[in-house]
């Protein structure tokens, strides 16, 4: 019988996709990373005895790249419809919230003013806040970028869309902009796998998820990580 390692890490060596691009979950550089998946990965390679390969992006897209692509065993991911048709997700582990950042002397004040026509929304391409807004949005317009403040910046654009923490830190340095405090999406943080492993192994991930969260190992990379203020998600 094919064992979740053997089945989740056929090449013996657990590969993981990282997102650098997301300061929340990971940090410092390709050669040295670190961070809330960054401890997962660990973890998990630990508990199944794999040596870990950890594979480093800047964006998310590039990460969701490596896993559909065979690049990668393992990704960290928000859950979108358009990620779920390839990758099988676990349930979330942490849950972070998406912002807008407007010009200080915008007309602009709740988050239900910004689908309206003539409003230029700057985004990281392919992000979860990317895929989420193209869908939903019925007026507005959705700019890709690099970055999303920088596309904002360089085009002159109304809106900077962005995971709260960074785009907070973002507007606190530069006194032209202001934040819409209301969150426009909650973002879920999950792991995933390619659906075409056994449904034992997503299982596994499942479990060790929902174990990691109840154990306060989530809680306690997080605010090792200085990311103290992101919430973990609740029992699945």
């Amino acid at each position: 019988m094919t064992t979740v390692a053997g089945d989740l890490a056929p090449d013996g060596v657990l590969r993981a996709s990282i997102n650098l691009g997301n300061p929340v979950l990971a940090q410092g550089t390709a050669e040295a990373p670190g961070g809330v998946t960054v401890d997962i990965a660990r973890e998990l390679a630990k508990r199944l005895e794999l040596p870990l390969e950890l594979v480093c992006f800047d964006a998310a897209r590039k990460s969701f790249e490596a896993m559909t692509t065979g690049q990668a065993d393992l990704c960290f991911l928000a859950i979108d419809p358009a990620r779920a048709a390839e990758v099988a997700f676990t349930a979330p582990y942490v849950v972070i919230e998406g912002v807008y950042a407007v010009p200080r002397d915008s007309g602009l004040t709740a988050v239900a003013e910004v689908d309206a026509p003539g409003v230029r929304i700057g985004v990281k391409q392919g992000s979860a806040y990317d895929l989420y807004l193209t869908r939903t949005l019925q007026q507005a317009t959705v700019v890709r970028g690099a970055e999303g403040v920088d596309v904002f910046r360089d085009e002159g654009l109304e809106v900077a869309a962005g995971i709260r923490q960074p785009i907070a830190r973002y507007v606190a340095e530069n006194p032209d902009l202001r934040l819409i405090d209301e969150r426009f999406m909650r973002i879920q943080q999950a792991v995933g796998t390619a659906k075409s492993k056994h449904p034992d192994t997503v299982a596994y991930l499942h479990d060790l998820i929902e174990d990691l969260k109840s154990s306060g190992f989530i809680a306690a990379s997080l605010a090792a990580s200085g990311q103290a203020d992101a919430m973990v998600a609740p029992p699945a």
